[in-house]
């Protein structure tokens, strides 16, 4: 037996519900902004290429809430980590220390870009390094004890250390230590997503890994036999080569196999350079310091949609974009990987051929964040990779970027130190009209005057002129199109024929 309501009835019900879409349309007529129709379609929002990998990338975050217990660990190796947990350390040999705290700044910005929670940071006044463990002995027991008390299980350096070093410390800390070598070359293998970026970032580790190979014990094949030292005896004796060759012999293997593959894909990108010296196409490259704000330039002057992040080194693989100035002529915007204090040189050798990007233009861009701590020293530092890989000489044009949040004294304080700068804010489009003149103003120019009467039937010729010259003078005449100007070499030469 089921239990109803003995007065129920179904006409009823169906009443009482045939005034409710009458009463949203009355909420909808009274300009009430809160209704909204269940069956609404709202127009979607245009999904860049960079929005995808923005969200592939914050889909890949470490859980915050694990952390790793550091009670009855004896080594190194025998950890899990879940969520690395840091400790920084510093060595001042130099500079002031407001340099001294901006690179340990940057350092733990680093550290969150790769994906650890930073506990503490503590750096050491000394001339030099110590040759053993990089600062000095007292420092080494107050590190240990920072990490007993805070549970960190990775001890960040903020320099290149030896592998003794590297050694040393593991050995009397009992935690994982890592250099900034290690830490760039970790963000860069996280954020590599194309083939030739993968390889570099491959060759580059595994130069830095060569030096550093660990494996002193009994994994060790030693040339021993007879008599011996230990006890060994007669079959003691191994097969003469040790753990440690064996895998340095590997690398090397692997390090040819990298250069060769990389070699290969260097031929299309060198091809592409050479497609547009052919045709004369002028190239402009977006350089500058990590996190300064290329890619949302670059997205700002071309349209080009790709992945922004507030990051360091959210953008590895260089993006070209075709565009074309005011006047008609056209060019290409390259974005290039970002630099750091202290690039390491495996990474500088590796990502020579997409460096050549910005060897290779006819003019940089060089963008600075306005807004941050030091901009002179970002400056600086980009300037030195420049200098390291030939492209001291080529015309430069920089862009003080973030002007919405900068200080104006430190924007002008930049300003009168470099006279050839604009201000722009890549975010908000201040000053970007501004920015695309200037950089229309330097672009390499044709020499070569012309005066033509160009028939109708070589509209090719009128189109190059367009594209890669400059006209002072057009007309539309019954027997061509008469057009001054000024042209390149070659085409100037085709313009002869026609010259008046």
């Amino acid at each position: 037996m089921t239990n109803h309501a003995e007065d129920f009835s179904l006409d009823a019900e169906l009443r009482q519900t045939a005034d409710w879409e009458a009463d949203d349309i009355d909420l909808a007529a009274d300009g009430d902004e809160s209704w909204q129709s269940g069956y609404a379609d709202p127009d979607p929002e245009e999904v860049t290429s960079g929005d995808l990998d923005l969200a592939a990338r914050h889909e890949l975050r470490r859980v915050a809430g694990l952390r790793t217990e550091l009670e009855d660990i004896s080594e190194v190796e025998y950890r899990q980590l879940r969520l690395e947990r840091v400790v920084l350390v510093g060595v001042w040999t130099d500079g002031t220390i407001e340099d001294a705290e901006n690179s340990m700044a940057e350092l733990a910005l680093l550290a969150e870009t790769a994906g650890s929670e930073v506990l503490d940071a503590i750096y050491q006044r000394r001339q030099n390094p110590d040759p053993a463990t990089y600062v000095g002995r007292g420092k080494v027991d107050g590190i240990r004890e920072i990490v007993q008390a805070t549970g960190a299980d990775t001890v960040i350096c903020d320099g290149e250390l030896a592998p003794s070093q590297l050694r040393n410390l593991e050995d009397k800390l009992k935690v994982k230590v890592v250099d900034r070598t290690a830490l760039i070359l970790d963000i860069f293998a996280q954020h590599a997503k194309s083939k030739e970026g993968k390889a570099q970032v491959e060759l580059a580790q595994l130069n830095y890994m060569k030096q550093r190979l660990r494996g002193w014990g009994g994994n060790l094949s030693r040339q021993v036999g007879g008599r011996v030292a230990g006890g060994a005896g007669i079959g003691g004796r191994g097969p003469g080569e040790t753990k440690i060759e064996t895998d340095r012999r590997r690398i090397n293997d692997r390090i040819a196999k990298l250069r060769r593959e990389l070699k290969a894909m260097t031929g299309t990108r060198t091809t592409m350079r050479q497609e547009r010296r052919r045709n004369l196409v002028p190239s402009v490259a977006i350089a500058g310091y990590t996190n300064a704000g290329k890619s949302s330039l670059l997205n700002r002057l071309t349209g080009a949609g790709i992945l922004v992040d507030d990051s360091l080194f959210a953008t590895l693989d260089p993006t070209t974009r075709r565009t074309q100035a005011s006047d008609g002529r056209v060019y290409t915007l390259s974005d290039t990987v970002g630099f750091v204090r202290h690039l390491p040189h495996q990474l500088v050798e590796a990502f020579r051929s997409t460096l050549e990007e910005v060897a290779e233009s006819d003019l940089i861009v060089h963008v600075v964040d306005g807004s941050h701590v030091d901009p002179e020293g970002q400056i600086s530092a980009v300037r030195e990779v420049l200098a390291e890989i030939g492209a001291a000489g080529i015309p430069e044009l920089v862009v003080i970027n973030k002007a919405d949040v900068a200080d104006p004294l430190v924007v002008a304080r930049l300003q009168q130190r470099e006279p050839h700068s604009v201000v722009v804010s890549a975010r908000t489009g201040e000053g970007i009209n501004d920015a695309l003149a200037a950089i229309e103003a330097d672009l390499p120019r044709p020499q070569v005057e012309f005066d033509a009467l160009v028939p109708y039937a070589r509209g090719d010729l009128v189109d190059q002129i367009h594209r890669l010259g400059e006209i002072d003078k057009l007309e539309h005449t019954a027997d061509g199109t008469r057009i001054a100007g000024r042209a390149t070499a070659a085409l100037a030469g085709e313009l002869a024929a026609y010259a008046v």
